[in-house]
């Protein structure tokens, strides 16, 4: 009870408090913001925290992580421009609600989706987080390829109507992520003699030009000098109905389960588990052809996804001092900075503390239910209310500032622009820019890891097969890719049998 009593009365101090409902707010908009994100954020804030109190620092952090994870999904569903990377499977189904004139609906099952994501994940932090960390310490690279695989399985389920292009779309991202020094031999691929490219193509780059232009390139066209009238946006009070929550209810636990286990794996990220997630929920659905079109269900398993990923990715930084994220790693920049060692002796030397941050991600996470949903209906989603023509400039001013404060290079901008070009290219002929995403994001993970395995065995192949974990997972990738084969082989069968 002493320790509880120590880590409550630490939280709930009037500093951490004030911490935690700022930097939520802040990291709303830093998320709703194009080509910002949560990474740049924390970075920045870090030499700051230098005279902070270390419950003080820890709590903006958490405020800055969860808030904007659940911010980048305010542009996808009103603009189909993902905030944040994580957001990209949330324009799927997003955009299509916001369309038909349910952006409200949208935003609010992406709020709660969030808020009970973070709850899910704060809860396996808390509780068993140490024992799931343990487990990590027994995954070698052919575990890493198997997941990425698994990743890619998921390919064939975001294909669309057209296979043959969804593969060539996936090629296209596989071969985008070869760029840049290699990791294993640091040979230059495909640099072409330029020093930029040294690092690779940077991903929030790529993702804010193939994702970010082609909406704004359409609203361009449109020419719209009205914008849309208060009666039009429908975005007063909505009440999602009982039975609908009910319905959503299995959807949360999968992703929240698919988000925390991502979470826990070393180099994976609220990218990854939102794919994930949103694969299951439309692998486990009944109409799988009703996803992309304004399915709320692709909203919450995404959005669940995503933020189920953001305390889970402590687990290992804080028990193990192996960062699962970017984010992870800058949060033991801060504790380093305050004079504290992470890893098993942290939870014995500072038991406060450490519990202190974990009660901070579980109430950052509930907060986005109040800062989060009232920033989205009252501020951001007022936006659709501006004319095209106001719009445009507005966004590209927006995308173009982010992007460039990414690395400080205005060659960024250029490779924005390239990539938008080649978005809206792709998006005519009916291209799908998932498989892309999916590609680059996956492709130097699965390439990596096989080489290190492979090496590791000195050229024997079954090394990926032969252990326990690595079977297990590549059965599971089998599956995924059987699994619609067998569903279309079953939907045949039953008009013959009638």
């Amino acid at each position: 009870m002493g320790l509880i009593s120590e880590i409550l009365g630490g939280v709930f101090a009037a500093g951490p408090i004030v911490a935690m409902i700022g930097a939520s707010i802040l990291g709303v908009f830093i998320g709703a913001l194009p080509g910002l994100n949560p990474v740049m954020a924390i970075a920045l804030l870090l030499p700051l925290t230098y005279s902070m109190e270390p419950l003080v620092a820890l709590g903006m952090v958490a405020g800055i992580y969860n808030g904007s994870m659940y911010g980048g999904a305010i542009p996808a569903i009103l603009l189909r421009i993902p905030g944040t990377p994580a957001a990209i499977a949330t324009t799927f189904d997003g955009y299509p609600m916001a369309q038909k004139g349910e952006a409200a609906r949208a935003l609010k099952i992406a709020c709660w989706s969030s808020a009970i994501g973070g709850v899910a994940s704060a809860i396996a932090l808390m509780t068993i987080g140490p024992i799931l960390a343990r487990a990590t310490l027994y995954f070698g690279p052919a575990e890493y390829f198997w997941i990425a695989m698994f990743g890619m399985a998921s390919i064939g389920v975001m294909v669309g109507s057209d296979a043959v292009k969804g593969l060539m779309a996936a090629a296209l991202g596989l071969l985008l992520g070869t760029v840049g020094l290699d990791q294993l031999s640091g040979v230059a691929r495909f640099t072409f003699g330029e020093v930029w490219l040294l690092s690779g193509l940077d991903l929030i780059v790529i993702l804010v030009g193939l994702y970010a232009l082609p909406p704004v390139i359409s609203l361009a066209e449109a020419a719209d000098i009205k914008g849309l009238s208060a009666s039009d946006l429908k975005l007063e009070a909505v009440k999602v109905p009982w039975s609908e929550v009910r319905g959503l209810v299995p959807t949360w636990l999968r992703s929240s389960l698919i988000g925390i286990g991502v979470g826990i794996l070393p180099g994976a990220g609220g990218n990854i588990a939102a794919f994930l997630s949103y694969n299951a929920a439309k692998s486990a659905s009944d109409k799988p052809e009703s996803f992309g079109t304004g399915n709320p269900q692709g909203v919450a398993a995404a959005e669940c996804g995503n933020n189920s990923d953001n305390a889970a990715s402590m687990i290992p930084a804080l028990t193990l001092g192996i960062p699962g994220n970017v984010i992870a790693a800058l949060v033991l920049g801060a504790l380093l900075i305050h004079g504290l060692q992470p890893g098993p002796q942290l939870f014995h030397q500072n038991p406060g503390l450490v519990g202190g941050f974990m009660v901070q991600m579980l109430l950052t996470s509930l907060l986005i239910l109040a800062v989060g949903g009232a920033a989205a209906t009252r501020i951001f989603a007022q936006v659709q209310r501006l004319p095209g023509v106001l719009l445009v400039p507005m966004i590209l001013v927006l995308m173009a500032v982010g992007v460039y404060v990414i690395n400080g290079r205005v060659i960024d901008l250029w490779v924005m622009f390239a990539a938008g070009a080649a978005g809206y290219i792709l998006e005519k002929i009916n291209v799908p820019l998932a498989p892309i995403v999916l590609g680059l994001i996956l492709g130097p993970m699965a390439e990596q890891s096989v080489r290190r395995a492979l090496l590791i065995s000195r050229g024997d192949p079954t090394e990926l097969f032969t252990r326990p974990l690595s079977a297990v997972i590549a059965l599971a990738t089998l599956g995924l890719v059987l699994w619609p084969i067998l569903k279309s082989l079953k939907a045949r069968r039953r008009p013959q049998a009638q």
